[in-house]
């Protein structure tokens, strides 16, 4: 007997109502789309993900010092917004459309509290609970802060001097007119250095600052503003001059030069000229000063001529322009940073290990600096003597042996003939307290004029080119003592005109002078 299987009946559904099919395919699209949507976000975050990845590896990764120092700062300066805007994008990818964006609080540092505060108080809508109805209690405070800024502003001072008659004596009386830098000028002190902080601080040529200005609704000709710098350089004059006699009282110094191009009408392009920096030295305890000095070429005898009738000792590099000023008394002092300097272009070039090593046994030399750097000179001293002595003993044996195992004309050999012949200049910083290592803080006071004539090109002249010198001086020098150029170059300014010669050293931008 056969047991077969009845066939399944088959199930007619009734066809769905037109408005339900209508849902379905609007959904179907829907999902398509977002499909399609969450696809492409995928593929964006990819591609977004590995360019970020491309962006810190040739940030952070390439060598600091395969490029120029304006090149690294301008290439810094692209990657770092190219990274901001990536994480940006990232961002925006990854949150949901129509997410609000949550506030990010980094461990950023505080603001200065010196800087003004407005407060914004953000109360709620309503003083009742938005559950219960209840009254609300405050049981604190958020605060956060953020940083704003005003562009130039520009405002009027209005003098007014009544004039007093005397019936009798038939005289008039009004009180004197202010002392001023430029007589009947249209510029407020707070202008004038307003203008010079722009030029040499900021480094903007005078057609941006008369655009900066043309902007606010005040149009200032670029003569009128050639004409102030002009008079406000011959003003400040004095007080660079003093600059000078104070920074030769010290027994170190630190010399350095930079070329910088100035204009020669007569053939329709630019020549070479240099500007030539000199630091005092700051473990003297010394007031820190630096002063620039414009001059036509690289001959050492600029230097000659700036240290006239002054017997120290000279830190500099190995440029040949100083070696007469050696022989006429001055003692040398060798920077340590350019040995070093030599064998990390040695490295950075094919990792050569005598250079690693090179490269190791000079860092030692500055952590035993960077346990010195607080102490007084005498500490410092034994310090050297102890710990760094030894060790530059060590690396000079090291060094020609190395030497006697290299080949002539090679990169190592040069790298070492550097050391070896600087060797007793390079020795002389273990046997005094005072004495600098290296050459790193006139190189760090100059930086900015390297990179401001990126902004300038050229000088036009050889007047303008000290004008610059001697007004960088000054502003620098405030700088290098913890005072604002602005605050104090207006103050200074305003004083300037009634100011006695014989207290001068009172307007110069310096923390303390030392007694005369």
């Amino acid at each position: 007997m056969t047991i077969g299987l009845e066939p399944a009946q088959n199930t007619v559904h009734p066809p769905l109502p037109d408005w339900v099919q209508a849902q379905i395919s609007a959904l179907q699209s829907q999902l398509l789309e977002r499909d399609a949507e969450l696809k492409r976000r995928e593929l964006k975050i990819q591609q977004l993900t590995l360019e970020l990845a491309h962006h810190k590896r040739i940030r952070f990764g390439c060598r600091s010092e395969a490029l120029s120092l304006e090149q690294r700062d301008l290439f810094a300066e692209c990657c770092d917004e190219d990274g901001a805007a990536i994480v940006a994008e990232l961002e925006q990818q990854r949150a949901p459309a129509g997410t609000p964006r949550q506030p990010q609080r980094s461990g950023r540092k505080p603001l200065p509290p010196e800087l003004p505060r407005i407060e914004h108080r953000h109360e709620p809508a309503s003083c009742t609970c938005g559950e219960c109805g209840r009254d609300l209690i405050k049981i604190g405070e958020d605060i956060s802060e953020q940083l704003d800024v005003e562009p130039a502003r520009f405002f009027v001072h209005r003098h007014i001097r009544p004039q007093y008659a005397c019936r009798h004596c038939e005289t008039v009386t009004a009180a004197p007119v202010p002392a001023a830098l430029i007589d009947g000028g249209l510029a407020a002190p707070g202008l004038h250095a307003w203008v010079l902080i722009q030029k040499y601080l900021d480094h903007l040529p005078l057609y941006r600052i008369e655009r900066i200005s043309e902007r606010q609704g005040v149009p200032i000709a670029r003569s009128t503003l050639a004409q102030w710098v002009g008079q406000l350089g011959v003003a400040l004059q004095p007080l660079v001059d003093r600059l000078v006699a104070l920074l030769k009282q010290g027994k170190i110094l630190h010399a350095d030069e930079t070329p910088v191009q100035q204009l020669d009408p007569g053939q329709g392009k630019t020549q070479r000229a240099y500007l030539w920096a000199y630091r005092s030295n700051d473990l003297e305890g010394a007031p820190r000063i630096v002063v620039f000095d414009y001059q036509s070429s690289r001959s050492g005898q600029h230097a000659r001529d700036f240290l006239a009738g002054w017997r120290g000792h000279l830190m500099v590099d190995d440029y040949g322009g100083y070696k007469e000023t050696f022989r006429q008394g001055v003692t040398e002092l060798a920077c340590l940073a350019h040995c070093r300097r030599k064998f990390f272009d040695l490295k950075a070039a094919g990792g050569h290990p005598v250079a690693e090593e090179a490269l190791r046994r000079i860092g030692a030399l500055y952590a035993i600096e960077a346990q010195a750097r607080d102490r007084d000179a005498s500490a410092r001293l034994a310090l050297r003597q102890h710990e760094a002595l030894p060790r530059l003993t060590e690396l000079h044996d090291w060094l020609v042996a190395q030497r006697i195992r290299t080949a002539d004309g090679t990169g190592l050999a040069r790298a070492i003939d550097y050391s070896l012949k600087r060797w007793t200049a390079l020795l002389r910083y273990v046997d005094n307290g005072e004495r600098p290592v290296d050459n790193n803080s006139v190189e760090n006071a100059i930086r900015p004029i390297t990179l401001g004539r990126r902004n300038w090109l050229f000088t036009g002249s050889e007047r303008a080119g000290r004008r610059a010198a001697a007004i960088q001086s000054l502003l620098n020098t405030a700088k290098l003592n913890g005072l604002e150029p602005y605050a104090w170059l207006k103050d200074t300014l305003e004083r300037l005109p009634t100011w006695p010669y014989s207290r001068i050293d009172e307007l110069l931008p310096l923390k303390a002078v030392p007694a005369q």
